[in-house]
């Protein structure tokens, strides 16, 4: 999923407003740099505080994304930041965020992030799924696995699914999780194999990888059965969204989950 960009400014002035009417007037505007599933996508700053904006066009076939992030935001609000509001007007459905403090984890084998992660997703694990329309582990991955296996992935456990580094912020030797736009339904080991992917893809190999996403005690809840059947799914996954593609961030996770893979199939 990726979106063109929009400035802030290119937002009717109506919708705008609305958003002022959250953020008092805005001092400054900056862009952020990561975060390609918005059209939008600002730290903006007020005399009230500071807060990231996000928004879609109501008619974007991904603005779905913006009301799935709105409903679970109240659920998650020890490891994410604060929902401060919803503007649909004039074309487009924003959200406004809590701007949170800190930098992008780090995930490279030397980081002392990669230990406040399995924190972070250990708190995760214990948060109640909500009583919200999510979205299904198993139909999202049956298309890449073999008939009868998808019941590996079937739960009742609330997921994230998106561990890109560039989700989580640490500040102060603790980590939240931003982007619940694909909040799912599942078997409660799947974030911890999804951290899997992206530890291999910053420098880990599968041992270690393995051995990092083993302190989220749900990983014990996995078969090997499952894991690998799992890391066949990704690798399926991300051969197909990376066809044809030269993007450096995409062919690391197409090498990344079929090293996984690779390394499952020999256990």
């Amino acid at each position: 999923m990726s979106v063109h960009r929009v400035s802030y400014d290119a937002l009717p002035v109506g919708t705008r407003a609305a958003i002022e009417q959250i953020t008092g007037t805005p001092i400054t505007v900056e862009p952020v740099a990561e975060g390609f599933n918005s059209a939008v996508g600002v730290k903006l700053a007020s005399a009230k505080g500071h807060f990231f904006v996000k928004a879609l066009r109501s008619g974007d076939r991904w603005s779905w994304t913006q009301a799935r992030e709105a409903e679970v935001a109240p659920h998650v609000h020890a490891v994410a930041p604060k929902l401060h509001g919803r503007v649909v007007k004039d074309g487009w459905d924003v959200l406004v965020f809590e701007m949170l403090q800190g930098s992008v984890a780090d995930y490279s084998p030397s980081s002392f992030h990669v230990p406040v992660v399995v924190d972070l997703l250990t708190q995760m694990s214990e948060i109640p799924r909500p009583d919200i329309e999510l979205r299904d582990a198993g139909q999202r991955l049956q298309a890449y696995v073999r008939p009868g296996s998808v019941h590996h992935f079937i739960g009742d456990s609330l997921l994230h699914t998106d561990l890109n580094n560039a989700n989580i912020i640490v500040y102060k030797g603790k980590a939240r999780i931003v982007d619940w736009g694909w909040a799912t339904r599942g078997a409660p080991w799947l974030d911890a194999a999804y951290w899997v992917i992206w530890l291999i893809a910053s420098g880990h190999q599968p041992p270690s990888a393995e051995r990092w996403a083993s302190k989220v005690p749900t990983w014990q809840m996995a078969t090997a059965e499952g894991l690998n059947e799992f890391a066949t799914a990704n690798a399926r996954l991300w051969s197909h969204i990376g066809k044809g593609s030269t993007d450096p961030w995409t062919e690391r996770m197409v090498d990344a989950s079929a090293e996984w893979e690779a390394f499952r199939l020999r256990c």
